[in-house]
C-alpha cells in the first residue's frame, strides 16, 4: 500500500475519480460511516453525513457504502479504477512497493524473533547444593572454575547445623546465584557447575533459572 496519500501507486490522487457520494435525503444520521472510515472522510452536519475530505478516501474502498443501512453512500464503478491501472501500467510501481513491504515485514519478523530468543535467555540462575563441605574445598574449586570466565557467584549462603557439626562432617546446605557478566545465557556453564558438584561428592538439590 502506498503510504503517500497524495498519490496512488504513482498516480496523482486528484486524477482518480474515486469519491463517495452521499444522498442526503436517504441518510438517517446513524454515523456508521463517520466511525467506520479510518481516513476521517466524513463529518456529521445537521445529523447528515458529509464527505468533507473525499480525496482522503482509499481508492477502491467501499466499506462505508457497504455498511450504510439505507444505501445512502455510493461510489463510481470499479471499471474506472481498472482503466487507470491499465493506462498507467501501475504494476511496475506495485512490485517495487511490494518488495519494500516484504523487506519491512521480514525485518519486523527478524526483530520479533530476536526479541523472543532474548526472552528465553537466562543470565542468572540459583543453585542449591547439599552435603558435607568440610574438607572438600568446594568454594576454592568453584572460584577456580569461574576464573577467567565471564561469570560470577553472588548471594552465596552456607547453612550448617552447628560449628561442631560441620567439623564432624554433618550435612550442610549451600545456595548461590550464578550470573553472566556479558548478559549471555548461563545454561552451558550450569553443566560445568553440576559436574563440579558431582566431582566433589555433593548433591545438586536444584538449579533454577532466574
Amino acid at each position: 500500500m502506498n503510504t503517500d496519500k497524495k498519490t496512488w501507486h504513482g498516480i496523482p490522487r486528484e486524477d482518480i475519480p474515486w469519491l463517495p457520494t452521499v444522498d442526503a435525503a436517504a441518510c438517517i444520521g446513524c454515523q456508521l460511516c463517520f466511525v467506520t472510515c479510518g481516513r476521517s472522510v466524513y463529518e456529521m452536519q445537521d445529523n447528515t453525513a458529509v464527505a468533507v475530505a473525499a480525496m482522503e478516501c482509499v481508492v477502491g474502498c467501499t466499506t462505508c457504502g457497504n455498511v450504510c443501512p439505507t444505501g445512502a453512500i455510493t461510489f463510481p464503478t470499479l471499471d474506472s479504477v481498472w482503466k487507470l491501472e491499465r493506462e498507467h501500467q501501475i504494476f511496475r510501481t506495485v512490485k517495487k512497493e511490494a518488495l519494500k513491504k516484504h523487506e519491512r515485514e521480514d525485518s519486523l519478523k527478524a526483530r520479533e524473533a530476536a526479541q523472543q530468543a532474548m526472552a528465553k535467555v537466562s543470565t542468572r540462575a540459583k543453585v542449591e547444593v547439599a552435603g558435607e563441605f568440610g574438607d572438600k574445598h568446594f568454594l576454592v574449586r568453584l572460584e577456580e572454575l569461574i576464573t577467567d570466565k565471564p561469570y560470577d557467584i553472588v548471594n552465596l549462603r552456607l547453612e550448617v547445623p552447628t560449628v561442631k557439626g560441620a567439623r564432624q562432617k554433618a550435612p550442610s546446605f549451600m545456595s548461590f546465584e550464578l550470573t553472566s557478566e556479558n548478559q549471555e545465557d548461563v545454561g552451558a556453564f550450569l553443566v560445568e557447575i553440576a559436574q563440579l558438584v558431582h566431582d566433589a561428592g555433593l548433591v545438586l538439590v536444584s538449579e533454577q533459572r532466574l
